[in-house]
């Protein structure tokens, strides 16, 4: 591995321990994922076959759920222990479902916020792989970076039951999950802050249904879905109803800093590859890898990486500390999207006509990096966010002005 990550100290578990697990997770996901990732990509029972392959695989080699709860039968890592490990199984989109690590955000959720029963019944099914869920917020006909507008309405019912209509999109996963959190409307009117709470829905409920498949950018995976009056029991609300934003914040710093750390993973196996394809390819002129602008490729996107990197651990440190991650998560998030697509885009021009082709994940990957700048919230939103928090710092006198 020719770029390595950065390792955080003060962890509870030894040092050495977290470095052999990042080891492991490596050559797991390079010698086990990645070969597999054609069949993935496919879908279908060949793709449930490798997936349920790899899966068992991981557990024999000890490396399943480990940043899930270890009570709830996962390897019990704290966050900030993961970040290690989250780099080097994210080179794979398809690391996180084969390594069990993939159903954190809705596990930390539903423990956080979910009934009695709704642990019970769910958390341990979704540790184990037996249930999945995916989460619907964005709406066709609401700006994503909007949700005081969400059009979805769940209306309490006499016996303490809610029934929720509405129609959500770009939800991933939707298609083979057990379970969906929906946000929704439950007071108030568009655009008020107080009202929107989050409910878990049941897919096998009737009236949900799976309107369409939505590729980005060609790729699976988005799916657009109805909720025609399913009817949500009353414990399947989270929190207290009616905070579903500061729910949803809770979520996405998470999610968001997640992603980052996935996005340098992907980021470096584009560099790899730039780098072996400069080192190993000759012309007339001689090997790629003495070309003075093939080298300012090698160097910029080395730079992107090396500086990103701290970026996204600062999010990281301050998440697993429980302060306020928004400035640093906006930060991390532009920096790595954009870093994704540049690192990408180098290794394509590298590999030339190559680089278009099936022959290599390039494609993929940059599919993913340009993806990357508006999933969780476009550039926009984080430039403005970030910027506006810290001018409203200066503007109040503060001494920590960045």
């Amino acid at each position: 591995m020719t770029d390595s990550g950065t390792a955080h100290e003060g962890s509870a578990q030894p040092r050495p321990r977290i470095a052999e697990l990042r080891e492991k997770v490596d050559h797991f996901v390079r010698t086990k994922v990645i070969p597999s990732e054609t069949v993935l990509d496919a879908g279908g029972k060949d793709a449930t076959a490798a997936l349920t392959q790899l899966r068992a695989e991981a557990r024999a080699a000890g490396l399943w759920a480990l940043p899930l709860p270890a009570d709830l039968g996962g390897g019990g890592l704290t966050f900030r222990q993961y970040a290690e490990l989250a780099e080097a199984e994210g080179a794979s989109d398809h690391g996180p479902a084969a390594l069990g690590s993939a159903p954190l955000l809705d596990v930390t959720m539903l423990n956080r916020h979910g009934s009695t029963r709704v642990r019970e019944e769910y958390l341990k099914r979704l540790v184990s792989g037996g249930i999945r869920t995916c989460y619907a917020m964005t709406e066709p006909d609401v700006p994503g970076t909007d949700p005081l507008l969400t059009g979805t309405r769940a209306e309490a019912r006499p016996d303490g039951r809610w029934c929720v209509s509405g129609r959500k999109w770009f939800t991933s996963g939707a298609a083979g999950a057990g379970l969906v959190t929906v946000m929704a409307r439950t007071g108030g009117a568009a655009g008020d802050r107080e009202g929107l709470s989050l409910l878990l829905v049941p897919t096998s409920s009737p009236g949900f249904r799976v309107v369409r498949e939505l590729p980005v950018l060609g790729a699976a995976g988005q799916y657009e879905i109805e909720l025609d009056r399913v009817v949500v029991p009353a414990d399947h609300l989270l929190g207290s109803g009616g905070d579903a934003l500061a729910i949803a914040g809770e979520r996405l710093a998470l999610g968001r800093t997640l992603r980052c750390l996935r996005w340098l993973g992907q980021a470096r196996r584009a560099f790899d590859l730039m780098c072996e394809r400069a080192a190993t390819r000759s012309g007339s002129r001689g090997p790629l890898a003495d070309h003075q602008l093939v080298q300012q490729h090698v160097f910029d996107a080395l730079l992107a990486l090396r500086t990103t990197r701290p970026l996204v651990h600062e999010a990281v440190a301050l998440i697993a500390a429980g302060q306020d991650a928004r400035t640093e998560v906006g930060l991390a998030k532009v920096a790595a999207a954009r870093m994704l697509q540049q690192v990408t885009d180098s290794a394509i021009q590298v590999h030339g006509a190559a680089g278009l082709g099936p022959d290599t994940p390039l494609p993929s990957l940059f599919r993913g990096g340009r993806a990357a700048r508006i999933l969780d919230g476009p550039d926009e939103l984080h430039i403005t966010s970030v910027a506006r928090r810290v001018l409203h710092g200066y503007g109040q006198g503060s001494t920590t002005r960045g």
